[in-house]
């Protein structure tokens, strides 16, 4: 549905997307990560037609012809930079937004309606935005982006602001929206949530791309560092000293369930270290773990020096 290729865009000096491509497929849900500073917004703004890359194309596939922009009706667009007008109720507000996208002032009304019960506003659709708190702005910044039902969804760091428990309500949100057709592509700091919201993800770092892919793929892909998990019968701190000193196991640690890890490394072969360990210790109990996307993403983003001017004017 969606294909960057080659996108470069500058700001006096810095090079904010530098030769950026992807593909988002109809249907699916697509993260877009990186530090703050990395080009995720100004990218986003681009999509949405905000503003225009240097160089590179845009293009999007809809009902059988390519566009450079798609239609109002057709995007939704949650920005990270909210603007809600303050002093006007919430019907109002989304009424308003919903006629810009398509809708009759009727169906915008019904929509918004809809939205404000389902995101347990509708007792206060007549209140102003400005006395809700950030959480709740943020929902109703949400119905703004998704009333119109749009055939594709940005959403630039949509989680910010909310707590635990709306931070749930919306990853079933977005999920909805894919089930019911709608492609979706958002930004996010919350790795937790990324790897369970996400079918795909992209990672950039000062402009750039630093892997993407499925999230099996890059925990497969990038994650280094699986891990031995034990349980023994000997105390942790025993356990510890035994590895450290006869299996040459140096990243070893305990957890606060007296669990032992062991980072693995490809000088260590699990099956070798496992027989090291089974002859040094009782072992109760023996598992894996993969890499969390947390870990990939630090350490990958990590290993990213930041660019010299130099580079950011090549």
């Amino acid at each position: 549905m969606l294909t960057v290729a080659q996108v470069h865009r500058r700001f006096a000096r810095v090079h904010a997307v530098n030769n950026i491509s992807f593909h988002v497929s109809a249907g699916e849900i697509f993260s877009l990560l990186g530090p703050n500073g990395a080009g995720k917004s100004t990218l986003l703004r681009m999509l949405v037609g905000i503003t225009r890359p240097d160089s590179g194309h845009i293009a999007w596939q809809l009902d059988g012809a390519t566009h450079t922009r798609l239609p109002s009706h057709a995007i939704g667009y949650l920005p990270e930079d909210r603007g809600l007008y303050q002093d006007q109720p919430l019907i109002a507000v989304l009424e308003y937004f919903g006629t810009l996208r398509g809708l009759t002032p009727a169906e915008a009304r019904a929509s918004a309606t809809t939205w404000l019960e389902r995101l347990e506003l509708g007792a206060r659709l007549r209140d102003k935005v400005g006395s809700l708190s950030k959480g709740n702005q943020q929902k109703v910044q949400f119905a703004a982006a998704v009333l119109h039902r749009p055939r594709f969804v940005i959403l630039d760091e949509p989680f910010s602001g909310l707590d635990p428990l709306n931070q749930e309500v919306f990853l079933g949100f977005v999920r909805a929206l894919r089930d019911d057709g709608t492609t979706v592509l958002f930004s996010a700091h919350q790795m937790a949530l990324v790897e369970r919201l996400a079918d795909r993800l992209f990672v950039m770092q000062h402009g750039r791309e630093v892997l993407h892919g499925t999230i099996p793929t890059v925990r497969e892909r990038w994650g280094s560092g699986r891990r031995l998990l034990l349980q023994v019968t000997q105390s942790p701190d025993e356990a510890l000293t035994i590895l450290r000193t006869h299996a040459a196991a140096s990243d070893v640690e305990r957890r606060d369930d007296g669990t032992i890890v062991i980072t693995l490394d490809a000088a260590h072969p699990v099956g070798d270290l496992l027989a090291r360990c089974a002859q040094l210790l009782s072992i109760i109990d023996v598992r894996t773990e993969q890499p969390s996307l947390h870990d990939v993403y630090i350490n990958t983003v990590g290993a990213v020096t930041a660019p010299t001017a130099a580079s950011e004017d090549a």
